[in-house]
């Protein structure tokens, strides 16, 4: 994995050397698995076969993985509704290893908006799609995970303190909705809702510059909420 995330860093093709720099691998080692992608029909040489460059195989893999996604196949269609409505990029986060993962994340269509990518990881305490799953946990996997989680100061406007975090997940239970106001990077707040299927925690969020959500925090509110109804029916 760490060989094509080489080629999306640096966005050229790449020597033998190269590869194995940004992996941190010994060169024979990065010879074989060259060599197998190779024969896989995974990376062609180009330039006089000296540098090498995936050819379309990975892409053509993972858009069929993706495509057979069990949870994301069917939320997409509203998500994308969603998206389309508000304008604002729209994250869909899930718990793995005690972090958001970002496991879906659709662009806003504004020429300044904020940006994330699958596969990222945000802190929970900080990031609004995580502190809708914290707040849809049972009491007792909320107070072991706070008990190991340090509540680490991701900017100046991060909660920190383990008091104020549970009254704010309190106060997003009875809003049915969370937020972050430049907790997790500033001068961006975000919005966000839990859906809970099969006992899997799904935080789905909206995140944009503060000014912007600010202005139309009312009506996201009610757009996200109409979002998760739609999702939990057809996840039913």
């Amino acid at each position: 994995l760490r060989l094509f995330e080489a080629f999306k860093v640096e966005g050229h093709p790449l020597s033998l050397s190269e590869l194995a720099e940004f992996m941190d691998v010994p060169m024979s080692s990065c010879h074989g698995l060259v060599n197998t992608l190779i024969g896989r029909g995974y990376l062609y040489r180009v330039k006089k076969r000296k540098l090498l460059y995936p050819t379309r195989k990975i892409l053509d893999v993972a858009e069929t993985i993706v495509s057979k996604d069990p949870l994301l196949d069917r939320i997409r269609l509203p998500l994308s509704a969603l998206r389309d409505k508000l304008k604002e990029t729209i994250i869909v986060g899930i718990n793995e290893q005690d972090r958001v993962m970002y496991i879906d994340v659709l662009e806003g269509t504004h020429t300044v908006r904020y940006t994330a990518y699958p596969g990222e990881f945000k802190p929970l305490h900080s990031s609004a799609a995580g502190k809708a799953i914290l707040a849809s946990m049972t009491e007792n996997e909320l107070e072991k995970l706070l008990g190991r989680l340090p509540l680490e100061k991701i900017t100046p406007m991060t909660v920190t303190d383990k008091k104020r975090l549970l009254r704010d997940l309190n106060q997003g239970r009875k809003r049915g909705f969370y937020e972050t106001h430049g907790e997790n990077v500033m001068d961006v707040d975000a919005m966000a809702v839990a859906v809970v299927s099969n006992k899997d925690i799904i935080g789905i969020s909206v995140a944009a510059p503060s000014h912007r959500m600010e202005e139309a925090r009312i009506n996201i509110a009610q757009e996200l909420l109409k979002t998760r109804q739609t999702i939990l029916e057809e996840l039913r």
